[in-house]
């Protein structure tokens, strides 16, 4: 019996027995706990010698099952039996007795005997769900798995409801890994409880193995669909099935079909389509805002599709590889979206991009400047707007070599926004300015002031920030290194990956002696990731985690390669080590919570 059965076992025996369990004679605790500790640690000898003793006092029948059990480990059948037709003789109303005795006869080898008992046992269930319920139970006490999943749909048919006792089968085929029956408890199941789909992505994806699974249950969806075309609950739990296996075209081709089919809005494609963003598929996303385009202005998702086909089309051209005609192009359509909504705080989101693209990605950063010096002046914008439009044009006044103007910007939304989450950002922009100016004294004063904020990204970015500068400015060597990738650092903020990785590349040759192997790594394995070279950034990251296991990044690597395994490589079980790991070694880590909570859904922790 497996640890998890034997706490179920135990809580139910001292539980649902405890009626029975008033022994009239006093027992000595450490008589009692010292035959379960025995019993669990398999010393069966030693724990028959005290459950003999305990399950002969009167009334005391609550020991029945470690006694009973132990007797059946040891193969002394013949005593289990004597005591077991015992028990049926006091109790006749308790089922318990004769699954124990079938269970005796499966252990003697007398299978045909024991499931007779079985049989007939779950033939005369009554019209009671309490009753069904336990009879259940005391086949799952007794590991008989599959008489339990009987006594349920069994249960379903006298009590004439094919919805009862989901959550029992659903527990009970997991336990046994039954992916087909699984699979279809779930899907008779979310018809009417729908709630249920996160659970079953997330139960499913951790019981199947491998691409045959995910078709066998295409397979079953699509049956489903055949019988239900309208049931959208399908359609989605399909789409999730084709973006598991990264076959994101065959998903938007279903999604297509069924908005067209049921002659709908295009509400269903609209929500499913963030599902294509996340995995990075992009061009699939792009289709589909286009077909909800074709649909027309007046339809509520004509706009929000036009900005979400533009935003979309702004994620895949800044990250991976590009060309300026294309981001030329890309720009010119956030212009002409300006030119027919207007400048305003609707579409605010579109002058922050526009900025974004001109800045950093078409050597345009004086445009840039006075899209946001504009933005900044708009009647209806907000403070929190303003906060925000303020340290974006800090960042730019940085590019056009106007780093004063930067500073006194990020040192106005500070104390604008004093221990709020957008004054500690301006307050943590201005340590790196500081810090890519090799004015190393003040960026980590200002970083020491941020380790208390509230926010626990920017107290962790603080803080690693802070142990870089401490740890790499103690020789003049060190600081000179330092300065050379804070260098480095600056050509990366300035869109300049190239430069930066031959600055970082130079520095081992300046400076052998370095302790900045762990930093450059990381800097590197960043670019790789926005650059779309999934691979050469994880392993990357697998050279910090191995080669400096006491880095200030390695929890950072660890989290980021749990988060690439399982949203770009496609490895859950990879994933699950690498959380698993930064939860087990790093438990203090700012990420420890996240990462718990992602390996648990992993691993299906949602029944």
């Amino acid at each position: 019996m497996n640890r998890l059965l034997f706490i179920i076992f135990l809580s139910f025996t001292l539980g649902a027995n405890a009626q029975i369990f008033r022994p009239s004679q006093p027992i000595a605790p450490d008589e009692s706990t010292l035959a379960i500790q025995y019993y669990q640690d398999g010393d069966y000898e030693k724990a028959l010698v005290l459950l003999e003793k305990l399950y002969a006092i009167p009334n005391n029948d609550g020991y029945f099952d470690f006694y009973f059990n132990t007797l059946l480990k040891l193969k002394r059948y013949d005593v289990a039996e004597k005591a077991v037709k015992k028990e049926i003789k006091k109790n006749p109303q308790n089922d318990m007795y004769p699954i124990a005795l079938g269970k005796l006869y499966q252990e003697k080898g007398d299978v045909q005997s024991a499931n007779k008992i079985f049989t007939d046992v779950i033939a005369k269930l009554p019209k009671d769900e309490f009753k069904i319920r336990n009879l259940a139970n005391n086949f799952y006490r007794f590991e008989n798995y599959d008489f339990a999943i009987q006594t349920f749909k069994q249960g379903r048919k006298v009590l004439g409801n094919e919805q009862l006792f989901t959550f029992e089968l659903l527990n009970i085929y997991r336990f046994k890994k039954d992916k087909p029956m699984l699979m279809q408890e779930y899907l008779d199941a979310l018809a009417t409880m729908p709630q249920l789909l996160p659970q079953a992505q997330a139960v499913l994806s951790s019981v199947f193995e491998d691409k045959n699974d995910y078709e066998l249950f295409q397979g079953a969806i699509l049956k489903k669909i055949q019988k239900e075309p309208d049931a959208e609950i399908y359609i989605q739990l399909l789409t999730w099935n084709y973006i598991q296996q990264q076959e994101f075209d065959m998903a938007l081709r279903q999604l297509i079909a069924f908005d067209k089919r049921t002659k709908a809005d295009g509400g269903t494609l609209f929500n499913a389509i963030y599902t294509f963003v996340d995995n990075g598929a992009y061009e699939t996303a792009i289709k589909a805002y286009e077909y909800l385009l074709t649909k027309g202005k007046d339809n509520q998702y004509y706009l929000p599709s036009k900005i979400e086909m533009l935003n979309t089309r702004y994620n895949l051209r800044t990250n991976g590889k590009y060309t300026v005609a294309e981001l030329d192009l890309l720009a010119k359509d956030y212009e002409a979206l300006l030119a027919e909504n207007g400048k305003n705080r609707n579409t605010l989101f579109a002058i922050k991009k526009l900025a974004n693209l001109q800045a950093y990605y078409l050597n345009q950063p004086a445009l840039a400047e006075k899209e946001l010096e504009e933005a900044i002046k708009m009647p209806g914008v907000n403070d929190q707007e303003v906060g925000q439009l303020k340290l974006d044009l800090g960042d730019i006044y940085i590019l056009t070599n106007e780093p004063w103007e930067a500073f006194l910007v990020y040192e106005q939304v500070s104390k604008q926004f004093e221990g709020q989450p957008i004054g500690n950002e301006a307050r943590f922009r201005s340590a790196k300015l500081s810090f890519y100016q090799g004015n190393f004294e003040y960026s980590n004063g200002q970083c020491l002031v941020l380790k208390a904020a509230t926010s626990q990204l920017i107290a962790n970015d603080a803080l690693n920030l802070s142990l870089l500068i401490n740890d790499n400015i103690q020789t003049p060597a060190d600081s000179n290194a330092l300065k050379m990738y804070a260098d480095a650092e600056m050509l990366l903020f300035r869109n300049l990956p190239e430069r930066a990785i031959k600055k970082m590349d130079s520095i081992a040759i300046a400076y052998p002696q370095n302790s900045l192997t762990d930093a450059i790594m990381m800097s590197k394995a960043r670019i790789w990731i926005k650059a779309g070279e999934f691979q050469k950034a994880a392993d990357i990251l697998k050279k910090v985690t191995d080669d400096f296991k006491d880095g200030i990044w390695t929890d950072d690597a660890l989290f980021t390669l749990g988060d690439l395994y399982e949203k770009k490589l496609n490895d859950i079980a990879q994933a699950k080590i690498y959380f698993q790991k930064l939860i087990t070694d790093y438990p203090g880590s700012m990420f420890s919570a996240e990462a718990r909570k992602r390996f648990r859904n992993l691993r299906g922790d949602g029944v």
